[in-house]
């Protein structure tokens, strides 16, 4: 298990804030590794997509979702989403490989971010959309929120207006009638058109 923490702030501050850190990763187990493992993330955080089209071409699909729950509530999620993934996904005998790492933590909670590679298939969109379909119902299911810092839009409006529920749609339509009247600001992508 890796966690890598960035501190911001005056040297002084992050020196300050860097030594709290790796006492209390000591007193709970674990080892500091210094600023090496974070260096390489920073390094290596933008070739995935170069990764994944070369991927593409050799005949897998590549594809992330993410999601955000209270920590009580994140094993119980990641177990519905990986078995919602895992059994849309598995075709032709290969089953998918289906990973996540926690991108964001807070106090009360943590993001959930799913990376998945499978086969194909036939019909690429059809096979990720019964897969995205199946992954938001579990993740509303387990308590989940349908999207976390990619935001909602289009593929995500239809679960979102499921986890906001009527008071809160009503709400957003109020907010969204008040400040764009003329409809003119992304209609039909956070809610769908009245």
């Amino acid at each position: 298990c890796l966690a890598i923490a960035g501190f911001e702030g005056t040297e002084e501050d992050t020196a300050l804030r860097r030594e709290g850190a790796a006492v209390v990763l000591r007193e709970s187990g674990g080892t500091c590794a210094g600023e090496e493992p974070g260096r390489r993330w920073a390094d290596g955080r933008y070739s995935a997509p170069y990764l994944r089209d070369s991927l593409l071409d050799a005949g897998a699909f590549v594809e992330t979702l993410e999601t955000a729950a209270y920590w009580s509530r994140l094993p119980r999620l990641h177990a519905a989403v990986r078995e919602a993934l895992t059994a849309t996904l598995t075709g032709a005998g290969t089953p998918p490989l289906v990973m996540c790492h926690i991108s964001h933590v807070y106090e009360n909670g943590a993001s959930l971010y799913f990376t998945v590679v499978s086969a194909q298939g036939d019909d690429p969109v059809a096979h990720w959309s019964r897969a995205k379909r199946a992954a938001s119902e579990a993740i509303l299911a387990a308590g989940g929120t349908i999207s976390h810092h990619h935001g909602v839009g289009t593929d995500h409006r239809d679960w979102y207006v499921e986890e906001a529920g009527s008071l809160g749609v009503a709400a957003l339509r109020a907010v969204k009638r008040r400040l764009d009247p003329a409809g003119v600001l992304s209609p039909g992508v956070l809610l769908p058109a009245e």
